[in-house]
């Protein structure tokens, strides 16, 4: 499987899917809605609502995409011991690829891939915070280690490590990738994504160059950006990734910069600014392999994309 997504990035331009959380509130699950009560425990859903979770796939299927995204992305040990989940990591992340192979299965004609979502622990190692970077590395490791084994035996096409705020968290996570890898006797293809700020740094100031020469030469597959900001306020970086000539690129940006309105994030960005964006990304860096949505994307971002990518002969 890893060889296959590979060669399609090198022969065509992927579209990923969507968001995921804001698709899940529309829904407005109530508490009863999540394994056990636990009010927001999102990813819980492939347990006690797998057609919720299938139709939201399905959703971007139908809407163009090639990949979807399990809903994993707190699927870590670390973050599901907080909804009392922990000793189920390996079993929910295999449930939860599983579920989104079943829904690829619908759609027979041309190649479609199940990306392994992988979001942080909550944790900053690399802080010097009494709370958040006081945790053991070790730890870390065998949070996304224990993920990435379900995934991988789940059927997944490949690992995105995503929405990354720590680069030492990211190193971790690879590694980790690789253990459950090694003890499993299976590989998958990783796409370490890191976020960015409008300033083109990460949360603990770590900016796109040194982020990327950190984990290149770690044995990923793709570098990519992701969540944060919009489009625009990418570019810097993703000309910078490109200028590299190395490794391929994925851009799933917000539908713009989050403006707070009572208390809420809100995504504005239309379907069609959205796509002219990252529709000149593709003509212009020609690294860019794969594109995609984050928080604010909705299916009709993903089937303007698709228009986008058909418009541009891409």
């Amino acid at each position: 499987m890893t060889n296959t997504f590979l060669d399609e990035i090198k022969n065509h331009i992927l579209l990923f899917d969507g968001a995921m959380g804001t698709e899940i509130q529309k829904l407005k699950p109530k508490a009863e809605d999540f394994p056990n009560n636990k009010d927001g425990f999102n990813d819980g859903l492939v347990l006690s609502k797998p057609e919720w979770i299938k139709n939201i796939h399905r959703s971007y299927l139908e809407a163009g995409s090639d990949c979807i995204e399990t809903n994993t992305f707190g699927s870590n040990q670390i973050k599901l011991q907080e909804y009392g989940f922990g000793e189920q990591t390996v079993s929910i992340n295999k449930s939860a690829a599983e579920l989104a192979r079943s829904v690829i299965k619908e759609f027979g004609n041309g190649e479609k891939f199940v990306v392994g979502s992988m979001g942080p622990t909550g944790y900053l190692p690399s802080s010097n915070d009494p709370d958040l970077g006081n945790v053991p590395l070790n730890t870390i490791i065998e949070a996304f280690e224990l993920q990435a084994q379900g995934l991988i035996q789940g059927g997944v096409d490949v690992l995105l490590i995503e929405t990354s705020q720590d680069i030492l968290e990211v190193k971790l996570a690879i590694i980790g990738s690789f253990n459950a890898m090694e003890k499993i006797g299976k590989k998958a293809a990783i796409i370490s994504n890191v976020t960015l700020d409008k300033y083109g740094k990460m949360l603990l100031g770590t900016n796109v160059q040194s982020a990327y020469t950190t984990v290149s030469d770690m044995g990923v597959s793709v570098f990519g950006l992701n969540c944060s900001t919009g489009p625009v306020e990418m570019e810097s970086s993703i000309r910078w990734l490109d200028e590299q000539n190395e490794l391929p690129i994925l851009v799933m940006p917000n539908a713009g910069m989050p403006i707070n309105e009572g208390g809420n994030a809100v995504y504005k960005m239309t379907s069609k600014d959205m796509s002219h964006h990252l529709g000149e990304f593709l003509l212009k860096y020609k690294k860019v392999r794969m594109i995609g949505g984050c928080c604010g994307t909705t299916p009709e971002h993903i089937r303007e994309l698709k228009s986008t990518l058909k418009s541009y002969n891409l």
